[in-house]
């Protein structure tokens, strides 16, 4: 019983607490000494007839004119490096833009917003997401105004807030395929895809790019095709998801072959080899490296092939096979020769040289590190690797 009586003691006086003239003061003092929102300021504006009633055709565009004419007053003091100065005209502006109409207003708080984001001014940044979110709510639900949502949308992304962003697109696409605007809706389901990868939201952002490749598979659209494989792509290898990408890229590169742009050929069959390589799936990635090889070869892409070779060797390596890594290494030289690589022509000698050197082979190991000198000095780069690497040998031959 007393303790239950304490409990009523110890809330009584809480409320007490918070609801004695003290404490209520406090509150209202703390209110006071808030930051007042610039943009609910309701001091009456000289730019404003002193009426109640709507403003005329006329009456809106004085005050659109000068409008107008504060946003090139904020943007001179901003250019003389009184942002403060900038900010307190603009805000003016966009407090009076609301007479105007929803519109209007939701189009200069983006633009406005966007300067704010440029400049790193977070509060204002702030100030500006806040009022488009209160705009917003007000909206009939579910909002039918494209024109609206569509500025809302695009005043979201100027100020760097993808999420309530991906919620107005996502509105504005229900309503684009209720009226089978197709385009329209492919437009902006490609906004939406764009604003999930730009924040990172891969899962997402897969999803999106997935549905626009079935929508440009459906009609034929190529172009549409290459692209958006080339973001899942892309996606993929991220979030190294290798087995989609492997899927993915073969049919780039069939797309590739179908559309006759061979130059692209050797890159997309490299990556397929990588994801292979990844899976440990060797032999695939043996194939997919020397159709790299052999397809860039053939466009004189030199440097390309070269890195096909690198890797195949690598390969070669670590599955033992020393006499094809050392046959692959000799055709790489003449890669490197051919690309004017000399920095990798003389990475492929000293390669040779270690294989050879682990084969039990130390004249020929001798031989392809004093090459690699050779190279060296003209470069001026790592002459005392070789130097020492030719040293080392000569000492071990002259036991």
């Amino acid at each position: 019983m007393i303790r239950g009586r304490s409990k009523v003691v110890a809330t009584t006086v809480s409320l007490w607490l918070c609801c004695s003239p003290m404490a209520l003061a406090q509150r209202q003092e703390s209110s006071a000494n808030a930051p007042l929102n610039p943009l609910e300021i309701t001091t009456p504006d000289p730019l404003l007839p002193r009426t109640n009633q709507p403003l005329s055709p006329q009456e809106r565009q004085s005050l659109a004119a000068a409008l107008d004419q504060l946003n090139v007053q904020a943007q001179a003091r901003l250019a003389a490096g009184d942002s403060v100065g900038a900010f307190e005209i603009w805000n003016r502006e966009l407090r009076l833009r609301r007479a105007l109409g929803t519109l209007a207003e939701v189009q200069a708080l983006g633009r406005v917003g966007a300067i704010a984001w440029s400049q790193n001014e977070r509060t204002q940044v702030q100030i500006i997401t806040a009022r488009l979110q209160a705009i917003q709510q007000v909206q009939s639900q579910p909002a039918t105004d494209l024109t609206l949502l569509r500025s809302l949308g695009y005043a979201y992304r100027q100020v760097r807030s993808p999420q309530q962003a991906v919620e107005v697109y996502n509105q504005i696409l229900v309503l684009e395929r209720q009226q089978q605007n197709t385009v329209a809706a492919e437009n902006t389901l490609r906004t939406i895809a764009e604003l999930h990868l730009s924040w990172f939201d891969y899962p997402q952002a897969a999803k999106n790019y997935q549905e626009l490749l079935n929508l440009a598979s459906t009609r034929g659209d190529r172009v549409g095709e290459v692209t958006y494989l080339q973001q899942l792509a892309y996606i993929y290898d991220r979030t190294r998801q290798h087995q989609q990408a492997v899927t993915v890229k073969q049919r780039l590169a069939e797309l590739y072959l179908n559309e006759a742009q061979f130059t692209q050929v050797p890159a997309i069959r490299l990556a397929i080899a990588s994801d292979y390589q990844a899976l440990g799936q060797t032999q695939q990635a043996f194939e997919n490296y020397q159709e790299a090889y052999a397809s860039a070869w053939s466009l004189q892409q030199y440097a390309r092939a070269g890195d096909a070779l690198r890797r195949l060797i690598v390969l070669f390596r670590t599955q033992g096979q020393v006499a094809e890594a050392l046959q692959t290494s000799q055709i790489l030289l003449e890669a490197d020769q051919r690309a004017a690589n000399f920095y990798g022509l003389m990475n492929t000698y000293d390669q040779i040289g270690q294989i050879h050197l682990q084969n039990g082979n130390e004249n020929a190991a001798l031989s392809a590190f004093e090459q690699g000198l050779a190279i060296a000095q003209q470069l001026q780069h790592q002459q005392s690797y070789f130097t020492q690497r030719i040293e080392q040998i000569q000492q071990q031959l002259a036991q």
